[in-house]
């Protein structure tokens, strides 16, 4: 696959802003383009598939080896991936998660966004940094966002001093702002697309980008092949409540043979007909009023997975708001017992993102954050007499998820390409 990453020097520079113009204007061109985005994030791809129409995945190197991102980019077609906060920045020891990290396992090249507001020779010194701080960066190009063009040929010039293919820019314009939320970015933001299109037309040099996008190795990552188990109807909330779920999740899933019914919570009476399993997806059920009622399905047995709003939905008596994001971030869950998904002791990397907690988050899986070699304070000594896990290792560690034969509930959203054994035990339960 041809492929670009277009990343930022920090959160907030505009690589959002510069992603959707480039995407819409190769997508108007008539180009077949897919989009990707680097870390854990579901809201950004949900913004590129309902809003500018183009297929898009994540690309994150705590779910995925190297092996798996390449995997991911081996298709026709041009690829444009968003980095996520600035270049270098990610957790895990010396930032492994970051979008450097997956550009470096990709070999993708990458085109780095400038925030040239209140700045002109001083964006020498920033690329400059960039450029220097590791020398297999692949930074091969550069971006000006809200840069006057008045400035642009000077900026260029330091750009192509310093070695850099520059690349355009985008102009300040308060018309083409892209809102944001309290869980980043707005799914129904009112961005004027075809404005910002427009704008990439005729600031950003879209043929460079191409040839940029041209340039990209060939990657040599061979397909997974995954048998369908047996045919079953997996039925998965999706509307304005149920919008946050993987969308590797609904691929594997179907590899594996389920065939998807999309229903709403919110607006169906009942739950879809002849289903073997039942998947509730995060999104924002505390901002609507709650529809039907699908205790009576699970409590006669009906293999269920609900994760973060899911969860919610299902535990709504004893959620509350708190003012601050709880757990944020990766974690790996490892099974205290037995469940739907897994046996006692086997594990999956996941991801948690939620301001709201609840008053019983089960007990059934621990969840670890990532160990810092930077601090040894960080590192966990597992507590476990008499064979039990113990309750809190550390303010690194705690346990949560309700586990049963037949249900998966709790905060943390699951990625199943992270462990694709979770999502295989899963449909062979919904199929028996």
């Amino acid at each position: 696959m041809n492929r670009i990453l277009i990343a930022g020097t920090h959160s907030g520079c505009g690589k959002t802003t510069i992603t959707c113009a480039v995407l819409k204007a190769l997508k108007n061109r008539g180009l077949k383009v897919s989009a990707f985005k680097c870390g854990p994030d579901y809201i950004d791809p949900l913004f590129h598939r309902k809003v500018i129409g183009v297929p898009s995945h994540n690309l994150d190197p705590f779910f995925c080896n190297a092996e798996q991102l390449k995997r991911k980019l081996s298709a026709e077609g041009t690829a444009v991936c968003e980095g996520v906060m600035g270049y270098y920045d990610g957790a895990g020891p010396g930032g492994a998660y970051s979008t450097y990290n997956v550009a470096k396992n990709t070999q993708t090249p990458v085109v780095l966004v400038v925030d040239a507001k209140g700045m002109y020779a001083s964006a020498g010194a920033v690329i400059k940094g960039f450029l220097e701080y590791k020398r297999d960066n692949k930074i091969a190009g550069v971006i000006f966002n809200n840069a006057p063009p008045s400035i642009y040929t000077g900026l260029a010039e330091l750009a192509a001093s310093l070695g850099v293919k520059p690349l355009g820019l985008l102009p300040k314009d308060t018309s083409i702002a892209i809102n944001s939320r309290h869980l980043g970015l707005n799914t129904d933001s009112a961005v004027n697309l075809d404005k910002l299109a427009e704008l990439a037309e005729k600031y950003i040099c879209l043929k460079g980008l191409l040839e940029l996008a041209e340039s990209a190795p060939a990657l040599n990552a061979p397909p997974i092949d995954i048998k369908p188990l047996g045919s079953v109807r997996i039925a998965v909330s999706r509307d304005e409540a149920f919008c946050f779920m993987y969308e590797e999740n609904i691929e594997l899933m179907r590899k594996f043979g389920a065939e998807i019914v999309f229903f709403s919570p919110l607006h169906d009476k009942s739950l879809p007909e002849n289903i073997g399993g039942l998947y509730l997806c995060g999104g924002y059920p505390e901002l609507h009023e709650h529809g039907m009622d699908l205790w009576g399905a699970i409590n006669a047995g009906l293999p269920t997975i609900a994760e973060c709003g899911g969860f919610m939905y299902l535990y709504k008596d004893t959620v509350f708001k708190t003012e601050r994001l709880q757990r944020f971030g990766y974690v790996t869950l490892t099974a205290n017992r037995d469940n739907l998904l897994c046996k006692r002791g086997e594990n999956i990397r996941a991801h948690e993102f939620h301001y709201w907690d609840c008053t019983d988050c089960g007990s059934d899986f621990t969840a670890r954050k990532p160990v810092s070699e930077e601090n040894p304070a960080d590192k966990l000594t597992a507590v476990c007499p008499s064979g039990r896990f113990h309750r809190v290792l550390s303010k690194k560690s705690w346990e949560c998820v309700h586990a049963t034969e037949t249900l998966w509930a709790g905060f943390p959203h699951l990625y199943f390409d992270a462990n694709p054994k979770f999502c295989e035990n899963f449909i062979r339960k919904a199929i028996n």
